[in-house]
């Protein structure tokens, strides 16, 4: 019998919720109650009831209620319908109606949807005092928002308004909110609103909440309560003020440090990627290849190229001919994936473009550094003519995948995310480097024809195909560098030559033909970057004085942080 009562208690409770939940007034039957009620203060209190409610619909219902769109309909036997007319009028000036308490649309008798004239029914008035509350339940309405970002926005919004008549709603959200960043944007708004109390005790609690938060937003607020506090001699909320600005300032301080680490780990690795290739033509094999930084630029072309495959499709303006690629219309996923396929494409296409260049003329040139340079200089020039003929002179448009767009923000600090890539694939390419020269075939013949070129050929290593492939591997990766470079800065015809300076640096300052010193030097170098400009807040007397320090220290140590043979191509 105790089960059966159970049961039967428990399948009522059931009913009663169900019952609750279908007799639950929406928000658009809210509305439209409001709207058909005779009595301004009835409407006002109807509207009122919406706050704490994150229905979307409340917004377009209540703007087009103060915009005029909202009509009373009376129907045939009296019925008074609250309807909104949309879509365009007709030749007769009709327009559609739909019903505001359910959104379906307005039908007759015969259950055809109904046209209405706008002029014929009567529009939902409102006054100054409706308005007023309907802004109110707007001010709130992100409150209850289940976008994160909504909800952080409008509790900032109430914060900084410091409406101590907010603080209600904010005290009721506090209690159901279970997302931290939005907890504490909550208590920070509560404690902006606190500033504004006439008693010294509630201000004095709030900037020690303040104090707690340390957030930056609240700064200037509190600047203000201290100017104040100071003007009236109240030594208590003087003293508190100034102890949540030393607090806003410690805080600051760790924020900046940390940012300026991974600021100029980032700038070292986007230095490290462009100068490994360098380090490989210039350190290992003793060819100054000026033509460098175009391999970057062609690394960076294809991205653009494969992109476009992945999208619409791009016509290129080749020679005076029109070049059509098509494009794939792709699509979500498919198309934020093209990054992945511009990576390894990028590689292969500046690697046959330093094949092409070694067979061309580097190979006639070994044992004459000046006529290499001088020639290489000559095909730089080259390639950015017909990068310019090819893709025009202005800058092409490279977008980042939606995985690369953003950032995290841990304790204030921003990490974005194509800086956050950059840097684990400098890693990556470092580590493959490493493996391609001690752990491949490939990697030990090169190492034996820069030990000895001849003792090489002697033993039956075809040096010059060594060579080749040794050219191409380092033009490669100098195109991998240009990928990385499209997803952080513009990609046009003079890309190359913005880091070729600070790439030849890079790979001098490390020690000519070292690895590890080139890597050591580029993140060096960055951090120096950045460091400086944090300190002078000015970028370009920051590298002025970053280029001013490397001449420097090659005055005192000409060979570099790691000194190394390199290899003499007799």
């Amino acid at each position: 019998m105790k089960a059966l009562f159970r049961l039967l208690s428990l399948t009522l409770l059931s009913g009663l919720l169900c019952s609750a939940s279908l007799f639950a007034e929406t928000a658009r039957q809210t509305i439209a109650n409001a709207a058909l009620a005779e009595d301004a203060a009835k409407k006002r209190e109807i509207i009122t009831s919406l706050i704490g409610q994150g229905d979307e619909i409340i917004k377009p219902l209540l703007d087009d209620w103060k915009a005029d769109k909202l009509y009373i309909h009376t129907t045939a036997t009296g019925e008074k319908i609250a309807v909104r007319l949309q879509d365009d009028k007709d030749d007769a000036g009709t327009q559609s109606a739909v019903r505001v308490d359910d959104g379906t649309s307005l039908k007759d008798a015969a259950g055809q949807p109904l046209r209405l004239i706008a002029k014929e029914q009567k529009i939902v008035e409102h006054d100054r005092g409706l308005r007023n509350a309907m802004k109110g339940v707007l001010d709130l309405l992100d409150l209850s928002s289940p976008d994160v970002k909504k909800r952080v926005q409008a509790v900032q919004t109430l914060g900084f308004a410091q409406n101590a008549e907010k603080v209600p709603a904010l005290e009721a959200r506090m209690k159901v909110e279970q997302d931290p960043e939005v907890i504490r944007a909550l208590k920070e708004a509560m404690a902006l609103i606190k500033l504004k109390d006439p008693s010294d005790d509630a201000k004095v609690t709030a900037l020690k909440e303040l104090k707690e938060l340390h957030t930056f937003s609240s700064y200037d607020s509190i600047k203000a309560t201290l100017k104040e506090a100071e003007a009236a001699s109240k030594a208590p909320v003087a003293g508190a003020a100034k102890e949540a600005l030393a607090a806003i300032d410690s805080h600051r301080s760790f924020v900046n440090f940390f940012g300026t680490i991974f600021r100029g780990l980032s700038l070292g690795s986007i230095l490290l990627i462009a100068a490994l290739g360098l380090a490989i033509t210039f350190g290992l094999m003793g060819v100054i290849n000026m033509a460098h930084g175009e391999m970057i630029a062609v690394g960076a072309y294809t991205t653009y190229i494969v992109q476009n495959i992945f999208g619409a499709g791009v016509t290129i303006p080749l020679f005076g001919l029109s070049l059509a690629i098509p494009g794939m219309h792709a699509t979500g996923a498919l198309y934020n994936s093209y990054f992945l396929f511009a990576i390894p494409a990028s590689f292969l296409t500046a690697a046959l473009v330093g094949i092409a260049l070694e067979r061309g003329i580097i190979q006639f040139l070994y044992r004459r550094p000046l006529e290499s340079l001088l020639a290489t200089w000559g095909v730089s020039l080259l390639l950015q003519q017909v990068f310019r003929l090819t893709f025009g002179a202005n800058n092409v448009q490279v977008g980042s995948p939606t995985w690369l767009s953003g950032n995290w923000t841990i304790g204030d600090i921003i990490f974005n995310w194509n800086r956050v890539f950059v840097i684990g694939f400098a890693i990556f390419i470092v580590f493959g480097t490493y493996l391609v020269l001690t752990k491949t075939s490939l990697g030990l013949l090169m190492r034996a024809v820069m030990q000895n070129r001849n003792m090489a050929a002697c033993m039956g290593i075809r040096t010059s195909r060594v060579n080749m492939m040794t050219f191409g591997f380092g033009s490669g990766l100098a195109g991998l560098a240009g990928a990385f470079l499209s997803q952080i800065t513009n990609t046009g015809p003079s890309l190359g030559q913005s880091y070729i300076v600070e790439c030849f640096m890079t790979v001098v300052v490390g020690g000519v033909g070292n690895i590890a010193g080139t890597v050591t030097s580029a993140v060096g170098i960055g951090m120096a970057d950045q460091s400086i400009q944090q300190i002078l807040l000015n970028p370009v007397m920051g590298k002025i004085l970053v280029l001013v320090g490397i001449i420097l220290f090659l005055q005192w140590r000409p060979a570099g942080i790691f000194v190394t043979r390199s290899r003499s191509l007799d």
